[in-house]
């Protein structure tokens, strides 16, 4: 092997390197970009009530949630009630 040989082999290593970075730098900004992000949330959302193979409703979980909110409202508008 020349040195010439060997300072290519730098050059090229340096340049894959370079590209791969590209690529890290490139996949972080769609992963970090506003957008990606509350299509992810969405995404997860929808397949907490939506089954995604027949898109049909996941009734078990939506009744928790109403419970669950139910319960809130009602515990607020007890806790108003009581201060007054």
């Amino acid at each position: 092997m020349t040195k010439g040989d060997s300072q290519n082999d730098i050059e090229q290593e340096i340049e894959q390197t370079r590209l791969r970075l590209a690529g890290t730098i490139d996949q972080l900004l769609y992963r970090s970009s506003p957008k990606t992000i509350t299509r992810r949330q969405v995404a997860s959302v929808k397949a907490r009530y939506v089954d995604p193979v027949t898109g049909q409703p996941k009734v078990p979980n939506i009744l928790k949630t109403a419970g669950v909110v139910v319960g809130v409202v009602g515990l607020v508008v007890a806790l108003r009630q009581l201060s007054k």
